[in-house]
């Protein structure tokens, strides 16, 4: 049975319209978002983001998770849980991103 995050994920990966591209980030930036990683995101996760308050985000965890799903609960949270939406502090592009990175288990 599919965990409620990736179902939450679906409908919000749904709702988009718009397709953005993990790629129109900059080096620059992609250096600042590993280090929002493990510092922001681990926080919760755990510094090896291998689960803490928040669960585990380490690759073998998403298991084929589409990264779009991935960006759609990074961008808008998870109601009811401590997973905040980040969509005021990071653009979509920032999400597809992280997403790519942590479904990969680094930097696409």
């Amino acid at each position: 049975m599919p965990s409620a995050i990736v179902i939450l994920a679906a409908i919000l990966l749904v709702s988009t319209t718009r397709t953005v591209h993990a790629d129109a980030v900059t080096p620059k930036r992609a250096v600042e978002l590993e280090r929002l990683i493990r510092h922001d995101c681990g926080s919760c996760h755990g510094m090896s983001l291998k689960g803490g308050l928040g669960p585990d985000l380490s690759s073998r965890k998403f298991n084929g998770t589409p990264p779009p799903a991935i960006a759609a609960v990074i961008l808008d949270g998870i109601p009811g849980t401590a997973m905040p939406p980040w969509r005021p502090l990071l653009s979509e592009a920032e999400a597809h991103w992280i997403a790519a990175y942590l479904a990969k288990g680094s930097a696409p």
